[in-house]
This record gives C-alpha cells, sequence and structure tokens, in this order.
C-alpha cells in the first residue's frame, strides 16, 4: 500500500524535512547535520506548528522524529544561536526566544492526540534528549547516546527532561545522569526502559520506526487516540484511578458511538480486517 497523501497542507519548514514513508506515517527529520541537529528558537516553533498539524490532519495517525545524518539526533538548543545572542551579535524580540508550550522542538511536554516515536540516530543530549523522553515509544541506533549535560555548561533542562527521567528510571539514576552531566549508551538506555529496541545498524534506525508505526497506524485511529491519552493521563496525574476517570469522562461517550468501534466489531464478527474511517476525535 503506498503511503497516503495528507489531505491538508503542512506548515512550511526550513528547520525539518516531512515526508511519508509508509500509509498514515509522518516522518520528520530535524534538518541542521552541520549543527549536530540542535534547534535554534525559530526552529522550535516550527515544530511545534508541524506536530499541532499532524494531530488534525485525518489522512495522519503516527509520526516519527529523527535527526539528519548519522552523528546526532539532536544535540539540543543551537548554542551558538544563544551566544550570538547574548553577545548581542543577533537581536531577537522577546516573543522570539521561547518554545511553543509543547516544549523543546514542539514535543518535550507536549500532551498531543496522536504518538510520537523517536527514531534515535545518534546524540540525544540535552533538549534532544528531552525531546526523546516526551515520545510516545524510542527506537535506538546501536551507537546512539543520551544524556543531560546542562550542568556541566552552568545551566539547567528546563524543557520537562528531568522530572520525566525521574518517572521512568527512579531517583538514583536520573540524579546520576542530570548532576554529573554523563552519558549512557543505546544498550543502557534500553536496560533502563528509556528504549523499546536497538535497530540491527545504524543505517536501519528509522525502518525499525516504521515497522512500529505500522503497527500502530494498523489499528483503530479512534482507539489509538483514546488509549494514548489514557496512558499519557496516568504519566501527568500519577493516579491510576484519576486517568482512568478522566480519560473515560473525555472519551467513551464518542469513541462508542464512532463508526470505528462499529466497524470493528462488525470486522471481527465477519472474521475480516477493518476499513478505518479517518478519526474525528
Amino acid at each position: 500500500m503506498a503511503a497516503v497523501t495528507p489531505q491538508t497542507q503542512p506548515p512550511s519548514t526550513s528547520h525539518v524535512l516531512l515526508t511519508y514513508p509508509a500509509p498514515y506515517v509522518l516522518l520528520v527529520t530535524i534538518n541542521r547535520e552541520r549543527a549536530m541537529n540542535s534547534i535554534p528558537f525559530a526552529g522550535h516553533m516550527e515544530m511545534g506548528e508541524v506536530f499541532d498539524w499532524f494531530d488534525r490532519e485525518p489522512n495522519l495517525r503516527v509520526a516519527i522524529i529523527t535527526g539528519a545524518g548519522k552523528k546526532a539526533f539532536c544535540a539540543g538548543q543551537d548554542l551558538i544561536e544563544l551566544g550570538k545572542i547574548r553577545s548581542k551579535q543577533v537581536n531577537l524580540k522577546p516573543a522570539e526566544m521561547r518554545h511553543p508550550l509543547s516544549g523543546f522542538g514542539g514535543v518535550s511536554r507536549r500532551m498531543g492526540k496522536k504518538p510520537i516515536i523517536a527514531a534515535v540516530n545518534g546524540f540525544a543530549l540535552g533538549g534532544g534528549f528531552e525531546i526523546v523522553l516526551g515520545c510516545d515509544m524510542v527506537v535506538a541506533s546501536p551507537t546512539a547516546t543520551f544524556g543531560l549535560p546542562e550542568a556541566l555548561r552552568g545551566i539547567y533542562a528546563g524543557a520537562g527532561g528531568p522530572a520525566r527521567l525521574v518517572r521512568i528510571v527512579g531517583i538514583p539514576v536520573a540524579s546520576e545522569m542530570a548532576l554529573t552531566g554523563q552519558p549512557i549508551s543505546a544498550q543502557r538506555a534500553k536496560e533502563l526502559n528509556l528504549v523499546n529496541r536497538i535497530s540491527p545498524s545504524q543505517d536501519t534506525v528509522v525502518d525499525e520506526a516504521i515497522k512500529l508505526a505500522n503497527a500502530i497506524a494498523n489499528i483503530s485511529p479512534d482507539a489509538a487516540i483514546v488509549t494514548r491519552a489514557g496512558l499519557k493521563e496516568s504519566w501527568e496525574t500519577g493516579s491510576v484511578e484519576r486517568a482512568t476517570q478522566l480519560t473515560i469522562e473525555r472519551y467513551n461517550e464518542v469513541l462508542n458511538a464512532g463508526e470505528n468501534a462499529l466497524e470493528g466489531l462488525k470486522a471481527f464478527a465477519e472474521k475480516r480486517k477493518p476499513e478505518w474511517k479517518p478519526s474525528k476525535l
């Protein structure tokens, strides 16, 4: 089956490339290889717009984010730009020196509707690691590394990374990573449940992410949105019961009344593959 063409026009981009490698799948490539895919302020706003559009686009169900080249997924904030701003070589208005509400790269603090998979092809450092921590699933290259080196530079990882890291690995390991600034390998990240799987080679990390994306794209797009909402609510509230209540109150009636719920049950009874409609949630 060929990749599905979006129904709506995506935002104009200059810091990321948008491609459609499989049906219902968006691939976002941070396209700043010479700068280790670090992200300038304008890039954050652009990426926030991209993922907002992704949530609205009927023909897209799952996104993958990766970095151009083999060296870096994302090395964090563009410190060269930041240095020029602080030395007055570059003048940006205060409104231009911020991240979207969805966080670093439009991902690190994102609630959103649809899942994002990180395909980590190299260094994921600082804000780059915070992007990874904001994704729903992670596929890593065998050569990928993860770290929060901000403290080594006298600054703080303020895009939600430290708090989310604690929720995944606990205080002792999170403290070691954040307070020493030392990176960890892909294998260590997998042992700590930061990574779902490691690709066979550096060249296949996106391919492995596409396999995972295809599995998600094959389920009901309504069910994917609601199931993810339940997972994210639990992550944010820290309460199993409250997360369940919030998800049911928000989605249960509209999900069960939707055409995809009916189609799923009908296809099961008829022993055939469901033909899902674009989500209206």
